[in-house]
C-alpha cells in the first residue's frame, strides 16, 4: 500500500509536469515542512528532473527559527543532490494587508523573479489545504472565483506554477514522509489560532471530519466545479468587455455599460480590474462605482478611492487612474533640452520651423507651473484671450488631468500650455529658428 502511494505521488508530479510544452528549471518552494519536504524528495527522486531541481527557502525574517530552519533546507537539499537558494524578503504587512497576506506577496514577488520563460515552480498545498481555502473564501462571502479555490496551473513570472499535490491527501503525505523516515521543522506559529487559516485547521476541520470524513474531497470537488463555471463566466465577461472597454485609453464606455442588465455591469466591472492588474474589488466597492460614479450626471465629476486608484467619469468614459501627486513648479535650467516634472512625465523641446523663437527661449528665464485658477491665453489665429477651463473643455481634456499639465513662463509671461498651444504672442515661423515643445511620459 505505501509503495502504491509513493507512486501515486511520483505520477501526480510526473503527469503535472507533462502539461509544460518544454522544461526549463524546476524550482521547488521548500519551507522546511512536511508537505514541501515530501514534494521534493518525491522530485529528487524522477529520473526525469536530475539536474532541473532547484530548492528555495523564504526567509521572511518574521520568526526567530528561521535562520536554522534554513541550514536544515539547506542541509536537506544537499544530501539529495540539489540545489538550493535563499531568499529574504521583507514580509512587514503594509496598510490594508494583513500579515499572512503579506508574507504571501513578499514571497511570491520573490519567488517571480526567479522563473523564466520554460521554468516551473512547485507548490506543496494538498487537498487539506484546498479545503481550508474554499472554506475562507466561503466565510468571506467570495464569488466563483473565490470559491474555485487554488487553481493546479496558473502563469507566473515569465513561467508557470503547478501545484501537482493538489488532489492529494495529508494523510497520503504524512504516509510518505514517515515510510521515508523524512525529518523536517514544524513552525510554532502554525499552531496560534489567532490566524483564520491555523482556526480552521486546528479547531473546526478536525471537529467537521469527524461527521464527513471525506469532507476535503468533496469540497476540493465543489472547487472544481466553480472553476469550470468560471471559465464560462470569464468567457462571457470577455465578449462583454470587448464591445464596452476603449484599449487607447484602458476607459469603459459608460453609455454602452448602462445598455446591460445590473448583474452584466458588475461582471463588466470585475473584468475590467482583473485586465488592470488590480485586486478584485468587493461587492460594495463595484455597487458604488455604478451607484456613484457611473450613475452620476455627466455635469457631475464624483471621486470614488481607494487601493491607490480613483474611479472617474468624464463624458462618457469611466476611468480608473493611479493617485497621483500634484507636480512641483520649478525652473527649467539653461542649456537643458528637456525636464522631469514628475516621476513619469519628461517636458523636452525640439527644433522646429514653428514654435518659440529659440533665441527669445534661450534669453529668457523659463519656469514650468501648474495651474492656481484664472490663467488666460490668446493664441495664434483667435481673437481675444481665452480661459485655460474654456480651451481644456473644449479639447476634451479631463478635469484630474488638467492641474498636471505644464504650464511654461518665458520672463514671468505664460508662453505655452504643455505641448498644446503656444501664446500669440510668443509665436513665431522661422525654418529652423524656433523651438516646439513635447511632453513625454
Amino acid at each position: 500500500m505505501q509503495e502504491e502511494r509513493t507512486s501515486q505521488l511520483h505520477a501526480d508530479i510526473v503527469s503535472a509536469l507533462k502539461l509544460t510544452s518544454q522544461l526549463g528549471r524546476v524550482y521547488i518552494a521548500y519551507s522546511g515542512g512536511v508537505d514541501s519536504h515530501v514534494l521534493l524528495h518525491c522530485c529528487a527522486a524522477l529520473p526525469e528532473l536530475q539536474g532541473r531541481l532547484t530548492a528555495v527557502y523564504i526567509h521572511h525574517g518574521l520568526q526567530i527559527e528561521a535562520e536554522s530552519w534554513a541550514l536544515h533546507c539547506e542541509k536537506i537539499t544537499k544530501n539529495l543532490g540539489v540545489d538550493f537558494i535563499t531568499l529574504r524578503v521583507n514580509a512587514k504587512a503594509i496598510q490594508g494587508e494583513s500579515p499572512e497576506e503579506a508574507a504571501r506577496n513578499a514571497r511570491y514577488t520573490a519567488l517571480k523573479s526567479l522563473i523564466h520563460v520554460d521554468d516551473v515552480l512547485l507548490l506543496a498545498q494538498h487537498r487539506e489545504d484546498q479545503l481550508e481555502t474554499v472554506l475562507l473564501q466561503l466565510f468571506r462571502g467570495g464569488g466563483l472565483r473565490g470559491l474555485s479555490g487554488m487553481p493546479e496551473r496558473i502563469v507566473f513570472g515569465s513561467g508557470l506554477m503547478l501545484r501537482p499535490l493538489l488532489h492529494t491527501s495529508k494523510q497520503a503525505i504524512g504516509d510518505y514522509a514517515d515510510v521515508h523516515q523524512l525529518s523536517w521543522v514544524e513552525d510554532p506559529s502554525n499552531q496560534s489560532n489567532d490566524y483564520d487559516r491555523n482556526f480552521l485547521r486546528n479547531q473546526i476541520v478536525p471537529l467537521l471530519k469527524q461527521r464527513w470524513p471525506a469532507l476535503d474531497k468533496t469540497v476540493s470537488r465543489s472547487a472544481k466545479h466553480c472553476a469550470d463555471a468560471q471559465v464560462l463566466v470569464e468567457q462571457v465577461a470577455d465578449e462583454l468587455f470587448s464591445d464596452i472597454f476603449n484599449p487607447e485609453d484602458n476607459t469603459l464606455c459608460i453609455s454602452r455599460l448602462t445598455e446591460h442588465h445590473s448583474s452584466s455591469q458588475q461582471l463588466i466591472i470585475r473584468h475590467w480590474f482583473g485586465y488592470l492588474g488590480l485586486k478584485m474589488p468587493a461587492q460594495a466597492v463595484v455597487g458604488r462605482i455604478l451607484g456613484q460614479v457611473v450613475a452620476a450626471g455627466q455635469q457631475r465629476d464624483p471621486v470614488l478611492s481607494g487601493q491607490g486608484y480613483s474611479i472617474r467619469r468624464y463624458r462618457d468614459k469611466l476611468y480608473c487612474l493611479a493617485i497621483q501627486v500634484r507636480p512641483q513648479d520649478c525652473v527649467w535650467p539653461t542649456g537643458q533640452t528637456s525636464i522631469k516634472i514628475c516621476a513619469d512625465q519628461t517636458l523636452s523641446f525640439l527644433l522646429s520651423s514653428k514654435g518659440i523663437l529659440r533665441e527669445q527661449w534661450l534669453a529668457a528665464k523659463v519656469e514650468i507651473r501648474f495651474r492656481r485658477g484664472g490663467e488666460r491665453i490668446g493664441l495664434p489665429g483667435r481673437q481675444g484671450h481665452h480661459a485655460l477651463k474654456n480651451l481644456f473643455q473644449e479639447a476634451g481634456i479631463p478635469s484630474w488631468e488638467r492641474d498636471n499639465l505644464p504650464l511654461i513662463y518665458l520672463d514671468n509671461q505664460l508662453a505655452a500650455i504643455s505641448e498644446r498651444w503656444i501664446s500669440a504672442e510668443f509665436y513665431s515661423e522661422k525654418i529652423q529658428g524656433c523651438i516646439s515643445l513635447s511632453l513625454q511620459s
